[in-house]
């Protein structure tokens, strides 16, 4: 083999190994840059501050208040008060032009991930956005009378997500006929969805870690 070859064989090898580390430093520092400017007010708010002196001590302590937080909210919302009161946002947020849009899609996305097949009735695949293209959707109700008499036979709602942010997608009137049924579960069809398609469960984010390692072992030290 020639110095050039190898040389470019060399590089290669070099990029493989070199991308997945700055592909993770890039999301940690973006990452690290959101909770940021989310901890930071949380820590003004409560004047954690005056707790703890070290600024990442106190944005720490930030987290466990946000977390624990969080968690109390959602022991509330199961109980009979804390369902109406977060009812009554749901309504309030609702009547807000836009806002009402983008708040409602993630409540639909979380409600299916979080209670099963209670919104989305199944997963299917449908021919589109054109003929011999295929696309993954989901069924969400029996379309209006109007679909039906526009395509002369009985239709279904489907929503077709976008990836990797199944919260925005098309609304489309397809014919039942002309459905693919699969045997996905919804939360399996969104894991794939926000993924681009990489998994659809843990084991097979480990399996991809795993060959990840052997192929390159020095990313795992």
């Amino acid at each position: 083999m020639s110095l050039g070859s190898e040389l470019r064989d060399g590089f290669v090898t070099g990029i493989l190994i070199v991308a997945p580390l700055a592909v993770t430093v890039f999301v940690v520092q973006f990452v690290v840059r959101r909770l940021s400017g989310v901890l930071d007010p949380v820590v003004a708010a409560l004047r954690l501050g005056r707790v703890v002196n070290d600024a990442i001590a106190a944005r720490g302590l930030a987290l466990v208040v946000l977390v624990v937080g969080v968690t109390l909210l959602g022991l509330l919302a199961s109980y009979g008060t804390g369902r109406r009161l977060v009812n009554g946002i749901d309504r309030a947020v609702s009547l807000v032009p836009l806002v009402s849009v983008v708040y409602t899609g993630v409540r639909q996305v979380s409600n299916a991930l979080s209670e099963g097949d209670t919104r989305f009735r199944r997963v299917v695949v449908v021919e589109y956005p054109r003929l011999d293209v295929y696309s993954m959707g989901f069924v969400t109700a029996d379309a209006p009378a109007a679909a039906d008499a526009a395509a002369g036979e009985e239709t279904s709602t489907v929503i077709v997500p976008h990836s990797p942010n199944p919260t925005a997608g098309h609304l489309i009137f397809v014919p039942d006929d002309r459905l693919h049924e699969t045997d996905l579960s919804v939360s399996q069809a969104v894991r794939l969805l926000v993924t681009t398609g990489v998994a659809e469960s843990e084991e097979e984010f480990e399996e991809m870690r795993e060959d990840l390692e052997g192929e390159h072992p020095s990313i795992a030290d």
